[in-house]
């Protein structure tokens, strides 16, 4: 069934290109500038009002085109941004923002933290976070803590979920293809009278592949690479709004999701001294045997109460915010290896004045995060750490060219006292040429996260804050009525007193701080093309240099990435999207050995193209269908970990 599906999708994205192109028409203009964001000032402005803030928004038609299931293979190819798998769908991925580490990118979705309290470096994992009820993704490159605090000190990535409007409407679909993959999913929004929401469902359900890769040569063969390792998901998604009269609203989000992955072990050549140097493994033995397996289940919730006053002057927004997520490991035999849960709670509130195009806003807020932990080391019970803040951002408009943001912070932590953070980010439009110049600096604070700290195997209540700052350059230019953009970045981030592993000989390590600076740098630079009205183009290029303070790169960070989106509409129905994606080589951790226990440096460089097609048959019904790893590369994002191969899926959509 899976190669019938491969090859009824090869077969429809040949013929789609045989359709004629539509002529061109003026709503063909790239309209960037003017779509509305809400992360790089935590207020509503047009990409062209957030001063110097390096921005990207990947909309809900990017999502439609592309046909991905997750949010982190979303962000495989943005500007700036590089992501690290282990194993097969639903495991653990890892996301660096401009070479930084996971634990210095903070993720939300609308708003809320989706960094765990319960994870070693409260990172965020995006494997199970689906794009199902999304509106769009905010991605904001550079220090934002000054508005964010801990976690943004290499940038914030928001995931926005739809608002319902107009006459309610429901859909539909079912979608099925390679390692023998079944999606249905549905939804519904709309408006009726003050009230307003959007509710979606969706459910995964995936044999995968082998998390341990049998095409690494350089590892041992005929370890079981030859099952599966499955996953599933369950998201709800929900937003409702209600307004109390036609200046006040009050409003709500939830996602919830249930998931199991499956996954593969660790191996070690030298098992008598328990030396960490090895690769992803399954243990033969446990053939018949349930395997190791993860079972997730988070929940996303927030409440607010929106205001606006005197004459829109001023804007009142008080919310409350919270989070819940449990992971439970199994091992082979049925027992429970592990036990994480993590929790936080946010009580906010953020007021702004309006005048003139000129805006100043300001906040304060309460957050706590929890963690509890049992694994068959050790066990932390009930730790906890709460942070006080207040902030005050201007953001001043000086005629017609001149846009300046500057914002500060006070995060008051209950282990660390007192920080102060701030940020500035100016930009300047040349009226002649309609040149965007750009720059910003931002400094920044990451507590320890509480397993850092209190972890009776590895934590040390001595660790000092991380500490950060960093700056960038740059320029945007539209050419040809706006049909061409074109811009290019220099970035520079320094980190102090970074958190990380001290390596004692062997298996045994604690975490300490290492000395010096740990430095990353680069440029970006992107290109997007409106050729025609029915003919897209869009070039990433990101180049980063990254170096630890004995002078290494850091790992799984490639220095160069590009990739290409080429998107052609056709007689109003139907839609091509093409992505190619080339990564450079990466350096690997120190743990990666051949057979004969020489160390793997290096992982090798490689090339993905993934080609979407979607046809409106009616108005009620669409068919879509995807390749993936068009030329079945062969690669690894992390070593010994497996990556799909070629694959191709199918789906059916009804709309009314």
């Amino acid at each position: 069934m899976n190669k019938k599906i491969l090859y009824l999708t090869v077969a429809a994205l040949m013929i789609f290109p045989a359709i004629a192109m539509a002529e061109e028409t003026e709503e063909g203009k790239i309209k960037t500038l003017d779509e509305v964001v809400v992360t790089a000032t935590r207020t509503e402005s047009t990409l062209g009002k957030v001063g110097g803030s390096s921005v990207t928004v990947i909309t809900a038609e990017d999502i439609e085109a592309q046909q991905h299931s997750t949010v982190n293979q979303i962000l495989r190819g943005t500007l700036g941004i590089d992501i690290g798998s282990e194993g097969s769908f639903g495991s653990r991925t890892a996301v660096f923002m401009r070479g930084a580490d996971p634990k210095n990118t903070l993720v939300l979705i609308d708003g809320i933290m989706v960094n765990d309290s319960a994870d070693p470096t409260r990172n965020a994992d995006l494997a199970n976070i689906t794009v199902d009820n999304i509106e769009r993704i905010e991605i904001v490159r550079g220090p934002l803590s000054a508005l964010y605090g801990s976690n943004a000190t290499a940038g914030v990535i928001n995931i926005i979920t739809k608002k319902g409007s107009g006459k309610p409407s429901y859909y539909a679909a079912v979608e099925g293809g390679s390692y023998n993959t079944w999606k249905a999913y549905g939804g519904t929004s709309g408006s009726v009278d003050k009230f307003s929401y959007s509710l979606s469902g969706a459910f995964t359900d995936t044999d995968g592949f082998s998390a341990a890769n049998a095409d690494n040569d350089l590892i041992p063969q005929g370890n079981n690479t030859s099952e599966d390792d499955g996953w599933e998901n369950a998201t709800v998604s929900g937003r409702f709004g209600f307004d109390i009269t036609s200046k006040s609203d009050i409003n709500a989000v939830f996602r919830y999701i249930k998931s199991e992955v499956y996954f593969d072990g660790w191996k070690y050549y030298d098992s008598d001294n328990f030396l960490n140097v090895g690769y992803a493994f399954d243990d033969p033995s446990s053939s018949g045997a349930k395997e190791q397996h993860t079972d997730n289940e988070q929940l996303f919730g927030k409440i607010s109460l929106h205001s606006m006053m005197y004459s829109d002057f001023f804007e009142s927004d008080f919310y409350v915010q919270g989070t819940k997520q449990d992971r439970q490991t199994y091992e082979n035999d049925g027992s429970k290896s592990a036990d994480y849960l993590g929790k936080n709670m946010e009580f906010g509130w953020q007021g702004a004045l309006h005048y003139s195009n000129d805006s100043v806003s300001f906040g304060a807020s309460y957050f706590k995060e929890e963690m509890e932990q049992n694994t068959f080391y050790s066990s932390i019970d009930d730790k906890t750490a709460d942070t006080k803040s207040i902030w005050l951002q201007n953001q001043l408009f000086i005629g017609e060219s001149l846009d300046f943001v500057a914002g500060i912070r006070v995060d008051d932590h209950e282990n660390f006292g007192s920080e102060v953070i701030y940020r500035v980010a100016p930009a300047y439009t040349i009226s002649k040429t309609q040149t965007l110049l750009k720059a910003s600096y931002g400094t920044g604070f990451r507590a320890p996260s509480l397993f850092e700290l209190y972890d009776p195997t590895y934590g040390n209540t001595d660790l000092e804050p991380e500490e950060s700052d960093g700056w960038d350059v740059g320029f945007e230019q539209p050419l040809d009525n706006q049909r061409v953009l074109f811009g290019a970045t220099y970035f520079e981030n320094t980190y102090k007193n970074r958190i990380g592993y001290e390596w004692l000989g062997g298996w045994d390590y604690i975490i300490n701080q290492l000395p010096g600076d740990t430095n990353t740098s680069g440029v970006e630079v992107f290109a997007k093309w409106q050729a025609t009205n029915d003919l897209d183009f869009g070039l990433n290029y990101s180049y980063t240099e990254t170096e630890d303070p004995n002078g290494k790169r850091l790992v799984r960070r490639p220095r160069n990435k590009a990739s290409l989106n080429i998107r052609y509409r056709f007689l109003e129905k139907g839609l091509i999207n093409i992505d190619t994606l080339w990564v450079d080589d990466r350096d690997t951790i120190p743990s990666a050995t051949d057979l004969n226990g020489n160390q793997i440096t290096t992982l090798d460089s490689y090339t993905l193209v993934n080609v979407s097609a979607r046809y409106d048959l009616t108005d009620m019904i669409q068919i879509y269908g995807r390749i993936a790893n068009l030329f079945d590369e062969e690669y690894e994002e992390s070593w010994s970990y497996a990556t799909p191969g070629l694959s191709g899926y199918l789906g059916l959509k009804f709309s009314i």
